[in-house]
């Protein structure tokens, strides 16, 4: 039954397809045909009207013959391209503009006017929704534009104001009437800093010091000045016993690798130092990896800085390193060190965050 079926389909569907013809004939006999052969049997009146009727889709031809218009016209000339100009500026003026449906009035709508549809809530902008009490509503609601900007450059909104309204702020200066957060930003003369006097820290003073244990020299800054290996090598050599100094800064010293890997011995022995700056040095990534693996061996350490070294990117598997020996310290407290990939930033500021935490609710149970 279901074959007679598929036949009967079969047939009539054939017989459908068959049904069409093109002038009397079956489209089948059109297959065959030599088109070549049909061309050569026409007139040329006959082979322009063809022409004028098909857009051969040819690129290899240039484009005046792919275009069907062909005008006939005569030539008038060459081309005058003041005169043309003229002519169509003439035609533009003479030509009646469009009569309007409704004249123009100036400060009148035409029209409709749009006005946006009241986008609901999210969820993220409903829990952002804070209650802050009638008193502190009241004050921000009869605050001026002026009382505005203080509040954002206390609150730290820097990038809502330019530099002087923030100065203005700061120093309880007031601000300018009618700038605002939207008023535009003029050009001002700003005032140079000073430059930094020179640090005229005594050298070999400091490493006798140091050598000496003396209980009075706790903080020892060499920042600008230029050491030779012999004195770093001195330096770190006595800080091995030192139980007083607590606070280094060794920044654009020229510091290096070999006397690098001696700063880590130190870090390993002394557990005194609680914060140590290293930056804008000529440590190498690997030597950076041996300073933050030394916290871990006293675990004193509270603050390392060793950012703006000779190698500016230190590669993913060295922040890796650093982010999982960061993870491994209950002590330091903040870390000095520019990394690149987001995962190694976000797990080190989770860490430090996590510590800073830890040690919040330890002087809260002593006090």
């Amino acid at each position: 039954m279901s074959s007679s079926l598929n036949t009967t389909a079969t047939t009539t569907m054939t017989k459908t397809m068959t049904a069409r013809k093109l002038y009397g004939k079956d489209l089948s006999e059109y297959e065959h045909m030599d088109v070549d052969e049909l061309l050569t049997h026409l007139s040329p009146e006959e082979l322009e009207i063809l022409s004028k009727d098909v857009d051969p889709d040819d690129n290899l031809l240039p484009p005046d013959q792919r275009c069907s218009y062909a005008c006939e016209k005569g030539s008038t000339g060459p081309v005058n391209r003041k005169q043309l100009i003229d002519f169509i500026n003439k035609i533009a003026m003479e030509t009646p503009d469009r009569p309007e449906l409704k004249p123009y009035i100036a400060g009148t709508i035409r029209g409709k006017k749009w006005i946006p549809p009241i986008m609901p809530m999210s969820k993220a902008e409903e829990e952002i929704a804070i209650d802050l009490g009638d008193e502190y509503e009241n004050a921000l609601t009869n605050a001026s534009e002026e009382e505005l900007v203080d509040l954002a450059a206390i609150l730290g909104f820097h990038s809502m104001m330019n530099q002087e309204q923030y100065h203005s702020s700061v120093v309880n200066k007031g601000q300018k009437l009618g700038l605002g957060f939207h008023g535009t930003a003029k050009a001002y003369q700003p005032n140079p800093l000073p430059f930094e006097p020179p640090n005229l820290t005594d050298i070999e003073k400091s490493i006798k010091q140091i050598q000496a244990d003396d209980y009075n020299l706790t903080i020892l800054n060499l920042n600008n000045i230029q050491l030779s290996d012999h004195q770093f090598l001195s330096l770190f050599d006595a800080l091995k016993s030192n139980t007083h100094l607590e606070i280094l800064s060794l920044c654009n010293t020229g510091l290096g690798d070999k006397p690098g890997l001696s700063l880590a011995d130190v870090l390993e022995k002394n557990a005194t130092l609680r914060s140590i700056n290293v930056e804008s040095n000529n440590l190498s990534p690997s030597t950076l990896v041996s300073l933050v693996k030394s916290l871990l061996s006293q675990k004193y350490m509270e603050d390392f800085r060793a950012s703006n070294q000779r190698q500016q990117t230190l590669g993913n598997k060295i922040e890796t390193d650093i982010t999982n020996l960061v993870e491994q310290n209950p002590t330091i407290l903040r870390l000095g060190l520019h990394l690149e990939y987001n995962d190694a930033r976000n797990r080190v500021a989770t860490h430090l965050q996590r510590n800073l935490d830890r040690k919040r609710r330890s002087k809260n149970r002593i006090g």
